[in-house]
């Protein structure tokens, strides 16, 4: 099997050229494929080019500028992701232990999946010992009180994969009150929300992982509303695109409060003011974005 040869910075910025991209820095252009990565920046090129030729009117100053668009754009919803999970996390513990003693959670008679059950407690437990010496509230219940953690601690050590499983495997009472105290009282709730925390680890690890949004095709597609779905791009044979970002965002809307999405909503449109090359239909958004969502 062939593997490509390796090339230097400037001989990948000479193939850049020899395709029609504009690279009036080269310094500067040099610096940005030094630190990034050619391979990861070239991705973020893909709608400037066709067949590996650019088109007229490309700079490599607009593929730093989508690059560095997608990158504040991942910080802002991780943001509000990390609240959703700790939002989630905070209700799973109360409910569950508004109906079982605090540390029932270890017993995997209370779960309708207990080699998952005991997946996630495993991991939890590995990571208890890791963190063990360096947190205060670890320290408190092992070292001092020398009892299992209560549940509403417990779920610090838990990923948003992690609460995201337990929620699905738990029982289904609990899975209803938590989905009500949500506002997810449709018939549908407790699926929904499955699937909306589904949804939710999907994108976190994502961002997390810093990896790319801008031009992305979602395997995983949300499930909309009626409604929400008139909201979305459609192509040339009126096909509702569901593929990209912008479904994943009334998804958030659902589980943020209205002044925390409003407040992320706000982030965004400064973002694209403050990137304005940046073609928002990479994201999936349509013209009446700022009106709609």
């Amino acid at each position: 099997m062939s593997v490509k040869a390796f090339k230097t910075i400037d001989e990948q910025l000479d193939l850049l050229e020899s395709r029609g991209l504009d690279i009036p820095d080269r310094q500067k252009a040099y610096d940005f494929l030094y630190r990034n990565n050619y391979y990861r920046v070239s991705g973020y090129s893909l709608t400037l080019r066709s067949h590996d030729v650019f088109s007229s009117s490309a700079s490599f100053q607009n593929i730093i500028d989508i690059y560095e668009f997608d990158h504040e754009m991942r910080h802002i919803l991780m943001k509000y992701i990390e609240r959703i999970e700790v939002v989630f996390k905070s209700v799973y513990a109360h409910e569950f232990t508004k109906v079982h003693a605090p540390d029932d959670y270890l017993d995997s008679q209370y779960f309708t999946d207990s080699k998952k059950h005991s997946e996630i407690i495993k991991k939890a437990e590995e990571q208890k010992e890791k963190r063990h010496k360096h947190e205060a509230y670890l320290k408190h219940f092992i070292d001092d009180l020398q009892q299992n953690l209560p549940l509403w601690a417990y779920v610090d050590l838990l990923t948003i994969s992690d609460i995201s499983f337990i929620f699905k495997i738990s029982e289904p009472s609990i899975k209803t009150a938590i989905a009500q105290s949500l506002d997810l009282n449709m018939s549908k709730g407790v699926e929904l929300l499955e699937h909306f925390m589904h949804l939710m680890t999907i994108l976190r690890n994502l961002c997390a992982h810093g990896s790319r949004l801008f031009n992305r095709l979602f395997e995983q597609k949300p499930n909309l509303s009626k409604k929400e779905k008139k909201c979305l791009m459609t192509d040339a044979n009126d096909k509702i695109d569901n593929s990209h970002l912008y479904g994943y965002l009334f998804i958030m809307k659902k589980l943020l409060k209205q002044e925390e999405f409003s407040a992320m909503k706000s982030e965004i449109i400064a973002l694209t003011k403050k990137y304005p090359f940046v073609n928002m239909k990479y994201y999936g958004f349509n013209q009446d974005w700022e009106q709609v969502l």
